[in-house]
Order: structure tokens, then C-alpha cells, then sequence
């Protein structure tokens, strides 16, 4: 994974003439320069906390759970409106990140697709979903950085697969409060154990062996 973002302050820039003229924030040089990224197949950019963070795509474990996952919640949803989606760049206030899976209407409302159809906005999402991928800064980034940020966005509930805590757990965040970057109430189990969706379109979906994979034994 690699990070990249630039590390002087903004603010204004003095003229020959003395004039201060005014940069663009830092957020927008980030949207900016995510736009104009062409990465090679295999590779992905999200915009997390000030940084443009480059990483590739998940191993076969991480992908086999997020595969399962969202076909699970496609049949548990199919009488309605709502699916579930992968790939899809997820955009509030500048930052863009990519959920393994998220849950929203299977045709997105105009007004929620982002300029020239990069993505869709954060108010749209009702679940966010991250399978931890291997390796520290992926750990952190999932367990951290995604929280406070799904948190600040305001999306309703962030589950969280860890297949690399050792013995695989499930957390459902809800209740958003975006002032503080956190989720208030949190529910965590291990694999093997069913753990329900609380609310939103998802209510009752059940996430269990059938998707995690067994239980492990503590290590």
C-alpha cells in the first residue's frame, strides 16, 4: 500500500508583487490528482484522511468472503429496491473510498452519482463493508481510518469482517455520530457465530458461517 499526499501547508502564496494569491485546498488538489491517476490493473486509489492511498486488490481469502457477502445480501434483498454493489467509489466532501461491498438501491437516484459518474455519494450508502486485508497499514486502515471516516460521513452502519484478528470476528457499527468520527454502538462476534444487520433495508441479514467460513480455535 502506498500513501501519498502532500506534506506543506496551504494557505497563500506570495506574489512578486506582494499579493498573496490564494491555492487550493488540500482536498482538492487530492481530488484532483485521484482523477488524473491511471494505475495499472490490480490497483485501486482511495482518498482517506489527506492521503491518496494506493493498494492492490484483495488476495483470494478476502475475496471469497466479500463474494459471499454480497451475494448473500442480493438474495436476502431481492424483493426490494436495494442490492448489493462491489467496486464502487464512494464520495463525500473530496475523499473517495472504495468498500468491498455496500448496500444501496440497485438504481442509484440522479442526484446521488458524483460529477461525470466517478462514483456515488456517501449519503446513498445504508452498509459499508470492509474485509480486513493482510499487512499493518491495511489492518489499521480498516479498523481506523475507514471507521472514523464512514462514521463522519454519516453512514448508517459499517461492518467490519476481520479475517486477521486470529480468530476471525464480525463487527456491526451503528449509529453514526459524525462530529466525533465514531460509530456509538458497536457488536462484535467471532466466525461461526450469526450476527444480524440492526437496521435500514438490511434489517435481519444475517452474517454467519455461511460467510465467514468456521470457527476458529483461539491461537
Amino acid at each position: 500500500m502506498t500513501a501519498l499526499a502532500h506534506e506543506t501547508p496551504w494557505g497563500f502564496a506570495p506574489e512578486p508583487s506582494g499579493q498573496e494569491v490564494p491555492r487550493p485546498d488540500l482536498d482538492e488538489v487530492l481530488w484532483q490528482a485521484w482523477e488524473a491517476m491511471e494505475l495499472p490493473e490490480g490497483f485501486h486509489a482511495e482518498i482517506i484522511e489527506g492521503f491518496i492511498e494506493v493498494s492492490p486488490t484483495g488476495c483470494y481469502a478476502h475475496s471469497q468472503i466479500a463474494n459471499k457477502l454480497r451475494r448473500a445480501a442480493d438474495k436476502y434483498l431481492a424483493d426490494g429496491p436495494y442490492a448489493g454493489h462491489q467496486d464502487t467509489n464512494v464520495i463525500h466532501d473530496r475523499k473517495v473510498w472504495i468498500p468491498d461491498v455496500i448496500i444501496a438501491l440497485e438504481d442509484f437516484e440522479a442526484q446521488d452519482v458524483i460529477e461525470h459518474g466517478v462514483g456515488v455519494k456517501a449519503s446513498a450508502v445504508e452498509v459499508a463493508v470492509e474485509v480486513v486485508s493482510p499487512g499493518h497499514n491495511s489492518v489499521t486502515r480498516d479498523r481506523v481510518r475507514k471507521r472514523r471516516a464512514y462514521a463522519r460521513a454519516g453512514i448508517p452502519v459499517y461492518v467490519l469482517v476481520d479475517d486477521h484478528d486470529l480468530r476471525g470476528i464480525v463487527t456491526v457499527f451503528t449509529s453514526p455520530m459524525p462530529e466525533k468520527g465514531d460509530y456509538a454502538a458497536e457488536h462484535r462476534v467471532p466466525y461461526g457465530t450469526d450476527i444480524t444487520i440492526p437496521e435500514g433495508p438490511a434489517k435481519g441479514f444475517v452474517i454467519g458461517e455461511a460467510i465467514t467460513g468456521p470457527p476458529r480455535a483461539d491461537r
